[in-house]
Formats: structure tokens, sequence, C-alpha cells
């Protein structure tokens, strides 16, 4: 066994002058988002805040110009794609649909029917296109649950999602709701096919839905219905769009923003008696145009409603916005282009703001919004929040269904999680994404040595899963190996065996094997991608089987107080018909162990495997003087002559050339690349979106 000697990220003292020193360097390094993490050892709960200042923006690690690789326009749109509700719909409680409940995907009426109308919370993914039979039926909704479409795809052909009284706490989002129009019955009287009819219902969002062409309303919110928010929503190809009301009370509250109308004739919306009415920023254009003098129109307040309209953009509408002598309506920074007809204007109304806060964007920015930014969008999926919506980070594992093909994102709240975590290779396709401003917010704890349950055991996450994105995370073994005397020292942070796993502004701190890339078997191929990440560890502390590029990254290789021998970066045991093992390429390898004390790695054969032949390659990497002259070295009777071990273009102290350094050839240098590691036989290419 290694001699162990106490670890330099275990003595708390000192640490704070370390790790100033480090960030140091770091910052002088300008490779844009590299930083160090900085999570500490001690608990916080899980809603806990960040009091201190601990950003890696101040060197360029800016976590918020990375979030989900979007362009800077993107965003700044990101409340557009928010999975929480606003406006009405997000007070008293707000609406949060089927948080907490299981995610299943329905491709069936059967289906649909069932998980929709269960007593228990659902988040429903609705994929590809229902029809609903008989023509015209319902499909009943029951509180908590949210109906999401999948990307663009999710329809309701034929049919209605109906909300009976007393329903409450409901999400339709996503989805295209189509084609239950009987030929000739245009006034909708044969016939009562709305795509969405709610009656006495409380908090219900409707957003990113496209309504056509239906056999009476698009949208009926009815009776006394409370709490309500209809948002990015297309109303197109139909008589009457949207009643909202219908009764002879003034309860009802709805938020009603960013909606495209077209080729609508009437209700866009027609609101009676509703209590509020806040119309923002919606954009109504081409609408039908039959002559009629009255019941062709925009908005329309009735009865008792106090309605308040800001920011519209009214396109060739004839009669804009109108209002009973009973009503109260205030208009303020709409756009008329092409109108006739009433705009009418009377009464104090209400003050939104004094209910919620909310965006409001320029009148004529609307017609490009909401035309880009309405309806079914790809991006728009399913997020499980925590704590929110599951207690841990495993409880909102086990809530992704098995076989999962379609992203599920596991958005972790600022907090330290002590608990191991495990994404069995049943539920592929998670994002784990931690919500603070820096990855240290976030961490993910255990302190499990290889003594209790061997190396695989001692794991903090595990990731068995394809397809697995982590982000704006820190993985922690806490162990304290200086503490005790075991045999099985090892304590991992994280280990895969999946394919396509992707680390993106992630920390990994730990001692001995902190992070092991590996595969289900040795002639398995798995690729792991860690990007504007930090590592730290001291023996074979990057390890594994698995193809994997750390690319713009710090690596820091701990002391062990030792003069001569502290550690070993890596630990490949790279199958022998595998060309690519690790690279470590355009990133900073540091350190605080003495000058000529630390090894890049050495060949591990598991349980002396021959077919397990290292391949590392570190090119374009800057080496701390730590770094030994003689880079390399033996491992359990195997010599690091007969592995794959190389450097290409290595500056700094620790790259001085010796002829114990394979040099890679200028002309396999563009073989040996970010994309040839990766492609695989699926061109796979993570290193290219941003």
């Amino acid at each position: 066994m290694t001699q162990h000697l106490r670890s330099k990220r275990l003595q708390r003292p000192g640490y704070g002058k370390v790790l100033a020193a480090v960030l140091g360097l770091v910052a002088a390094l300008s490779l844009g988002a590299i930083g160090q993490s900085r999570a500490a050892a001690v608990e916080r709960t899980p809603v806990d805040r960040a009091t201190d200042s601990r950003s890696d923006r101040a060197h360029g690690d800016s976590r918020s110009d990375r979030a989900h690789g979007d362009s800077r326009s993107d965003r700044a749109d990101g409340d557009r794609w928010s999975d929480r509700a606003h406006g009405f719909a997000s007070l008293a409680g707000g609406t949060t649909g089927g948080a907490g409940g299981k995610v299943v995907t329905v491709t069936d009426q059967a289906s649909l029917a069932k998980y929709a109308a269960a007593e228990e919370p659902y988040v429903i993914r609705v994929s590809g296109a229902i029809a609903v039979q008989p023509f015209g039926s319902d499909i009943v909704v029951g509180s908590d649950k949210t109906l999401i479409g999948v990307g663009d795809t999710g329809e309701i052909v034929h049919g209605e999602l109906h909300l009976n009284p007393g329903t409450h706490n409901v999400i339709i989002r996503n989805l295209t709701i189509r084609d239950s129009y009987v030929e000739g019955d245009w006034d909708g009287k044969t016939t009562d096919f709305d795509a969405v009819q709610m009656d006495t219902v409380d908090h219900v969002w409707i957003d990113h839905n496209r309504f056509t062409h239906m056999g009476d309303g698009l949208l009926d919110i009815r009776k006394d219905s409370r709490y309500i928010t209809v948002s990015y929503n297309q109303f197109t190809h139909h008589n009457k769009a949207m009643g909202i009301g219908w009764t002879t009370n003034v309860l009802t509250e709805m938020t009603i923003d960013h909606n495209w109308f077209r080729g609508t004739k009437q209700r866009n919306p027609s609101a009676d008696n509703l209590a509020y009415a806040h119309l923002y920023n919606n954009y109504l254009s081409s609408q039908v145009a039959d002559g009629d003098p009255v019941w062709t129109y925009g908005n329309w307040a009735r009865g008792r409603t106090r309605m308040v309209i800001e920011n519209s953009f009214y396109d060739g509408v004839q009669h804009p916005y109108q209002a009973d002598a009973t009503a109260e309506l205030v208009q303020r920074g709409s756009i008329l282009r092409r109108t006739t007809g009433r705009t009418d204007a009377w009464g104090t109304a209400f003050d939104p703001r004094s209910f919620y806060d909310y965006r409001l964007d320029p009148a004529a920015a609307v017609p490009a919004l909401v035309s880009r930014f309405s309806g079914p969008q790809q991006r728009i999926g399913v997020t499980l929040h925590v704590p929110g919506d599951h207690p841990t980070v495993q409880a909102a594992v086990d809530a992704v269904p098995d076989r999962n093909a379609e992203p599920v994102t596991i958005a972790v709240a600022p907090g330290t999680y002590r608990a191991k975590v495990y994404i069995p290779a049943t539920k592929p396709n998670i994002v784990l994404q931690g919500t603070g401003q820096d990855r240290s917010d976030t961490v993910i704890v255990h302190d499990t040595p290889a003594e209790y349950g061997g190396s695989t055991g001692s794991a903090t996450v595990r990731i068995a899963a394809n397809d697995v994105t982590a982000r704006h995370l820190t993985f922690s073994n806490d162990f304290d190996e200086a503490a005790v005397e075991l045999k099985g020292e090892q304590a991992l942070a994280m280990k895969t065996t999946g394919d396509r796993i992707v680390f993106e502004d992630t920390a990994f701190l730990g001692n001995q094997d902190t992070l092991m890339t590996d595969s289900p078997k040795l002639d398995v191929i798995s690729r792991v991608y860690l990007r504007d990440s930090y590592i730290e560890g001291d023996v074979d502390f990057v390890y594994g089987r698995a193809t994997t590029v750390i690319e713009r990254s710090v690596i820091r290789a701990l002391s062990r107080g030792s003069d001569s021998n502290n550690g070993y970066i890596t630990a490949a045991s790279t199958w022998t018909g595998n060309p690519y093992g690790f690279l470590i390429t355009r990133s900073r390898i540091v350190s605080d162990a003495p000058a000529g004390t630390f090894h890049l790695g050495r060949p591990w054969h598991p349980g002396g495997e021959p077919a397990a032949v290292a391949q590392v390659l570190i090119r374009d990497t800057e080496l701390p003087a730590a770094v030994k002259s003689a880079p390399w070295t033996d491992m359990s009777g195997f010599s690091w002559k007969d592995a794959r071990f190389a450097e290409y273009r290595n500056v700094g102290p620790g790259a001085t050339p010796s002829a114990d350094r394979p040099q890679l050839a200028a002309a396999d240098a563009r073989t040996y690349t970010v994309t040839n590691y990766l492609k695989g036989t699926d061109g796979w290419a993570p290193h290219t979106h941003r």
C-alpha cells in the first residue's frame, strides 16, 4: 500500500492561503473559462445560499456566459423558457403542475387518459400526435398534472383537454391541439369541441401551445376560475379564440401575455366579469375579415371586467380593444397599425405590479418576439427541481422513467447535499445541473473509502447511463485519508461507465482515485468529455479505461508532504484495441508539491489484464515544477515503456524535455485531436456545442 501523508487539502487552517495561490496561477492563465472550485467541506443545508463571494468569474470563468451553451441573446431571453409559472398563476401558492410526481411519456389515447385523470401527480410528456376517438371527445385532466409536448412534436388531434370543477394546479405546455372543426359549423353552435375547457378551477398555466381549427372555442376558461396565466401561445385558423369569465361573479384573475392571435375572428380574448385581466405584449395580426361590423374584434372587456393592456401590437385589426360601459380598461404603450373601429379606454382598472413583477417588452419588438418564441418549442423540456419538487437528487433521478428517450433536467438548488447518487443504465438522457452562480455553490459529497464497499462502492456519484450531462456542480469525496490507516483508501468523487458523458464547469474533489471514467467491460468503449472544469487529487486521481478528453481545465496535484514521490495524476487502463485513452489538452496542471515529486501517470492493468494498455496524451498544457523530469513510471510489474504515453507542445517549468519523455510527432498530432478521440462511430462532438 502506498504511504499516505496528510493531504494539504484537508488541512483547513492553511487551505485559504494555498487556494489563493492557486487562484492567482489560474487567473494568470487566460484560458477563458477555467477556474478552481472552492467548495468547502462544511455542511450546508440544500437551501442555503452562499454568503461569501466565490465566483470564478474573477478569472474569466463566468458561469452565466456558459449556461446551456447559449448565446448572449438567448440568455437574455432565458425567462421565456422558464418552467415556473408567472403572472396570476404564480400567486396564492403558485402553479407547479405535476412537480414531485413521476415523469411518464405517452404516445396513445389510453395512456394519456389514464395518467391525466390519475389522482397522484404526474409530469406527462406527449410524444407525437395522439388522435382522439370518438371525434371531439374529452381527455379529462385532474389536479396536480403537467402535460407537456416532447420537443415541438406533441399533438392532441380531434380532442379536448377538459378540467372539471374543483381541478387545481395544472400546467398545459408545449402542445399543439388541433382539428376538431366540423365543416360548415363556423360559429360552433352544434358542437362544443374546444381545445381546452375549464370551469371553476384554480391555478392553471397554459404556455407555449398552438391551438388551431377546433369546433367551438380554442380556449374557454369559465365560471369563476382563478389564478390563471396564458402565455406564449398561438391561436390560429379559427373563429372564437378565447372566451374567459362567463359568470355573474367578479372573481377571475388572469394574465395573458406574449400570445399570437392570427387568422382568428373574435374573442382575442373576450373577458366577461374578470376581477383582473392583465394583457401585455400580445400580437394580433391577420384577423379574419368577413365584413362583420360587430363580432369581429380584438380584446373586449365585458360586464364589470377590469382590464389593463400594455405594449401589445395590433396589425390589421377591427376594433382593437373595446369595453362595456360597466367595465374599466386602461391601455398604455400599444401600437396600432392599419386598424379601424373602437379603441376604448376609461376607468383606472388596477395596477398589475401591485400583484407581481413582470418584464414588459417594447411594443415595436412584439411581432418579432412573439412570432419567434410563441407556440411549441424544441428546447422546452422537463425540469425536476431539487429540493423544490424532489427532496434529494436521487429522488429526482428515480422519477425519470426507465429507457428515457428525451432529456430531463434535474436542477439542483445551491447547497451541500451529503448523499450518494446513482444514475443507472436504465435512465439515460439526464442533465444534472446546479443552479447557483458558481459551481462551488452546489456540492454533492460523501465520505466513503474503498475499505467499505470497494472502489465502486466508495463513489459519491456513479453514472452508468448513457447521454448524461453535468454542469455547474462540485462532486466530492471528503474521506480524510490522513486521519485513519486503512487498506482501501481509494475514495472516488465520481465514477462513470456510461457513454457520451459530458461535464461542464464541474469540480471533482478528493485524494486517491478522485475521478474514474470507465466502461462496462474492457472491450466496450465509453466516451467522456470534460470542459472548463477542475480536478484535484494525489494518487491515480484521473483513471480508468474510458476514452476521456479533459479540455480547458485545471488539474491540481495535491502534495502528500513527500520530498520524493507525491503521487500520480493518471492511471489509464485503455483497451489495447482502442487507440484513444486519455487526452489532456489546452489545460493547466498546478501543484504545491515540491519540484520533481509528481508523476504524470502510470499504466494500470486491472487484475493483471495484459490487454489493458494505457494510452495518455498530454498536449498544449502547462506543467508545474512538481512534475518529474521522468514523469511516467511503472505499476504492478508493468513497464511504462510498454504503454502509450506521450506529450506534445507542453509548456511550463515541468515540461523540460528529457530522454524519458516520449514526444508525439507533429504528423501524429493531427490524428490525436479532441474530435478524433470523441467521434466514435456516431460522430459525437460535444466540444463543438456552446
